[in-house]
């Protein structure tokens, strides 16, 4: 691709790959002891085909208004709001089933970070958790960029999920950066979406709550499904991130990998 320069009357073509993100666990709520975020980098055009994915389990499921199911962890677990009249076995299905869309699609990279609250109080868990997944999005992309492979990238979150810290953490970003250095490959600050108009931030919501199922509870019947589309290179995991208090024991992959270095 010929560089752009002042006298060129062509602009350069970037495409654009999108991290949408959803939060799951409260800060504030004490047996919480985990806060994730985390969710899923599609390239631009692939939306309309995971979100087309997702509305097919929306059919089966409530064929009357598919687009009134919104598919979020907690929710299709518990039973609640829409799930309310359907079936354990059958919103089990569901979750694993969109999952499994992500699981076996080559077009899909999962970006998650899971804090646990007592290694960064008093700190702000969901800052550094944010901090965390920025880094990592804006160093694939840029792997991307030293391959001839080069991508802009777009944040794209769930509009209840800490806007107006988040917000202001990422304007930061533009101009002083963040503990390990700048972002360069981000096209903007993060945009803040209503989760019931996208199925992708429905697909974030249930990646980040099945990764905190696993290390909330030691339950990885979700996490295994997505486990292996976490970005990593050479069998170096980089997409996820398992921070905890000094001292802690844990045997996830992230933490295995950390004590190794």
């Amino acid at each position: 691709m010929d560089r752009w320069n002042l006298y060129s009357t062509r602009p350069p073509f970037f495409a654009m790959h999108l991290l949408y993100l959803d939060d799951s666990g409260s800060v504030t709520t004490a047996s919480d002891r985990h806060i994730v975020l985390a969710g899923l980098c599609v390239f631009e055009r692939q939306p309309h085909w995971f979100a087309s994915n997702l509305d097919d389990i929306a059919t089966k499921l409530w064929p009357e208004s598919p687009q009134s199911l919104e598919f979020r962890g907690a929710d299709i677990l518990g039973g609640k709001k829409h799930w309310r009249g359907i079936g354990k076995e059958d919103r089990i299905k569901a979750y694993r089933d969109a999952l499994g869309i992500l699981g076996k699609s080559n077009q899909v990279t999962l970006f998650g970070a899971a804090i646990h609250k007592a290694a960064i109080s008093p700190a702000d868990p969901m800052e550094y958790a944010f901090e965390q997944v920025c880094n990592r999005f804006d160093r694939f992309l840029g792997r991307l960029h030293k391959a001839d492979n080069t991508q802009r990238g777009l944040i794209i979150l769930d509009k209840t999920t800490y806007e107006t810290s988040l917000q202001g953490l990422a304007r930061n970003f533009r101009t002083v950066g963040h503990r390990w250095g700048q972002l360069y490959n981000l096209a903007d600050v993060p945009m803040f979406v209503d989760s019931k108009a996208t199925r992708l931030v429905q697909y974030a919501d249930l990646v980040a709550h099945a990764i905190r199922k696993y290390y909330e509870n030691g339950d990885a019947s979700l996490f295994d499904i997505i486990a292996p589309k976490f970005d990593a290179v050479g069998g170096v995991l980089h997409g996820l991130v398992h921070f905890t208090p000094v001292g802690a024991q844990c045997n996830c992959r992230h933490c295995r990998q950390r004590k190794a270095h």
